[in-house]
């Protein structure tokens, strides 16, 4: 048989549109650096992306790329809300790990899969991948402070930092991460480290997903060298295999040149609101504060109204992203919307169930964006150049919210607060009273952001580096 030449790539993101949106970009980048490329999606998953998006026939046309489905080992009328994500953790550990394996076997000898990309959380590929003799490596797709943040837990705990009880000093500060010892409080560690119990599963899973990664052939990150290169210095000790691409939505822009981009890349799981892309047009410059809080954050009821009171009264225009299960209702809950908030939202404000997010940001009219801090999400905000309030929930985000506030300095950081006076405060602050200083931050990042995915900046030069590696370590294993 003739050797095969060209690396097939198989993705396999994390089943959430934060994971599976930086990890098709990825997908995209490479398939454009002429590799084979199959990308793993849930049948939920592809299912919202065949009707969302133009995810199928983006590739109809080509044999290099190819999408398939594997299950997550949920049910399908399982919500996979994030009050329930816990439970995608572990039934991919146990359903979706053998399944991989079956697949792996399955290809046809003339096009074996010759190397894996994994999610960061879905490090049970690198043992179906080692098994096999097949190249892995591994994509996080939260921030390099984040990771470092999950992989210092066994300092944290070393240190007696960890456990602490919620009524405990949340600003106490925290020393015990290398490279932030002057930085955090409790309140900006990654939200598990808010848990009481360190044997809690989902801990440990986060715990061990971070460290099991350095058996992989390469970590890659979404992010870029001058905004988190001291942090990267740190993690690089660790691993020295590191490639820091992002922010890869750019990079995808700039090495397509005028290909028209997929809408695909956007990872959309919700039908958006294009019409708010009309309203935008008809309001001034940098006048409107764009709100949205990702695919999973959930609310209550009382926080949607402080949160809505607080826009109102702030008299600035706003644009707010409320999903269907934005609001995390409780059992028997009603209630109508009060007459003065849908006064003030008809008069100056303009509610859609999902929005173009990358196209917004960058609209002329818009001159804040109040955010869950997502990664995804900040990095969009830094590409724009656009200021940021920050209302971090879980994960990453309380993190991210810190360096956006302490050491960026292109936003101010709302975390742990939910009061309509708060909220009325920080958007006069991010539209007004501030608005000089963190628009010249803000705009200072975004000019570094572009620099990093030209041609010979460091996220590019790092993304040929990466495709060089690859193709080294291509393998074409005897599957059996």
């Amino acid at each position: 048989m003739e050797q095969q030449t060209v690396p097939h790539l198989l993705l396999i993101p994390f089943p959430a549109l934060g994971h599976i949106s930086p990890m098709i970009k990825l997908a995209e980048l490479l398939y454009q650096a002429g590799f084979h490329i199959t990308f793993l999606n849930t049948p939920h998953n592809y299912d919202r992306h065949l009707r969302f998006t133009d995810l199928q026939s983006r590739f109809t046309s080509s044999p290099r790329f190819r999408f398939q489905t594997i299950s997550d080992g949920l049910p399908p009328d399982h919500p996979r809300s994030v009050q329930l994500i816990r439970d995608i953790f572990f039934s991919t550990q146990l359903v979706t790990k053998p399944l991989l394996r079956d697949l792996l076997l399955s290809f046809p000898q003339d096009l074996p899969v010759t190397g894996i990309i994994a999610d960061g959380i879905m490090t049970f590929a690198i043992d179906v991948a080692q098994d096999l003799g097949i190249p892995i490596f591994i994509f996080r797709t939260c921030s390099a402070c984040a990771f470092w943040a999950y992989r210092c837990i066994p300092k944290l705990i070393e240190a007696g930092d960890l456990p602490f009880e919620d009524h405990d000093d949340m600003d106490r500060p925290i020393n015990s991460v290398p490279g932030m010892e002057t930085l955090l409080r409790r309140r900006d560690l990654p939200s598990i480290c808010r848990m009481k119990d360190l044997e809690n599963p989902v801990f440990q899973f986060f715990v061990n997903e971070t460290l099991n990664t350095a058996r992989a052939s390469g970590l890659i990150l979404n992010t870029f060298d001058d905004l988190e290169g001291p942090i990267l210095s740190h993690i690089g000790s660790h691993f020295p295999q590191l490639y820091s691409i992002g922010p890869i939505h750019t990079l995808l822009k700039t090495r397509q040149g005028d290909t028209p981009p997929s809408v695909a890349s956007n990872g959309g799981l919700w039908e958006e609101g294009g019409n708010c892309l009309a309203w935008l047009e008809s309001k001034p410059f940098k006048s409107v504060l764009y709100v949205s809080f990702g695919s999973i954050v959930s609310v209550t009821r009382d926080e949607l109204l402080e949160l809505w009171y607080g826009l109102v009264n702030s008299g600035k225009p706003f644009l707010w992203v409320i999903r269907k299960d934005l609001i995390a209702r409780k059992e028997g809950e009603e209630g109508e919307i009060p007459a003065e908030l849908e006064g003030g939202t008809k008069e100056r404000g303009c509610v859609v169930g999902w929005a173009p997010q990358e196209e917004v940001l960058a609209h002329p009219a818009v001159g804040g964006f109040l955010t869950h801090s997502g990664w995804n999400s900040t990095l969009e905000s830094i590409i724009a150049g656009v200021p940021m309030i920050c209302w971090p929930q879980l994960s990453d985000q309380p993190i991210n919210s810190r360096f956006v506030s302490e050491v960026w300095r292109n936003g101010i950081d709302m975390k742990d607060r939910c009061d309509r006076v708060t909220v009325e405060k920080m958007v006069r602050d991010l539209m007004v009273d501030q608005r000089e200083e963190l628009e010249k931050a803000a705009d200072k990042m975004a000019d570094l952001a572009r620099k990093c995915v030209r041609e010979g900046g460091s996220s590019y030069c790092n993304f040929e580096r990466l495709l060089e590696d690859i193709r080294s370590t291509m393998s074409f294993p005897q599957l059996s």
